[in-house]
């Protein structure tokens, strides 16, 4: 019996349990992989992770904060190798570059960022994600403090016709990378 993370009570659902053993084996490989061996497993890859419920499962509160501690390690490496490849003005260049292509995005009107579904459909309500992208705004050009857990964990009201839930996921994705590649 696996005691990896805490398990639900058999009546509540967690995580299942074998999808993230499994996960966590796929990921212990490629962290001890040798530099440019290909993996499955990245930080980009780990954010993205999602697992089956199952009663009694793990709980998920604790294996995201385990993925979200194992996202940075991987993150942090992968800067690492990358600045030694390539060095750290290429490195911070592409995070720059990226950087700008976030604030171009949010540089359109309120209401207007991303595309809306049809008024049929649930998306993230647009005002939420308004108000969350001039934080960000602040935060890229003024400094303002904003966290990765900030961003990791913002969650937005659906809304009929709001915006493609999508397209605002790809940009907080491409805010994590930004700030993971500058710490």
């Amino acid at each position: 019996m696996s005691t990896t993370f805490p398990r639900t009570r058999n009546s509540r659902k967690g995580y299942s349990v074998e999808q993230v053993e499994d996960f966590l084996e796929d990921a212990r490989r490629a962290y001890s992989a040798d530099p440019g061996a290909p993996t499955v497993v990245n930080a980009a890859s780990i954010r993205q992770m999602a697992f089956a419920m199952q009663k009694g499962g793990y709980s998920s509160v604790h294996v995201d904060a385990a993925l979200e501690r194992l996202e940075d390690a991987f993150a942090t490496r992968e800067r690492e190798r990358a600045i030694q490849d390539r060095g750290d003005e290429a490195w911070y260049s592409e995070a720059r570059t990226i950087a700008q292509e976030i604030l171009d995005r949010l540089a359109r009107p309120e209401g207007h960022r991303f595309d809306r579904v049809t008024g049929l459909s649930n998306g993230y309500r647009r005002k939420d994600v308004d108000a969350f992208a001039n934080r960000l705004v602040k935060y890229f050009q003024d400094g303002q403090p904003m966290s990765v857990e900030d961003v990791r964990t913002v969650a937005f009201r659906p809304k009929k016709g709001g915006y493609r839930e999508a397209q605002v996921d790809l940009l907080l994705d491409s805010v994590v990378n930004v700030m993971l590649a500058v710490r």
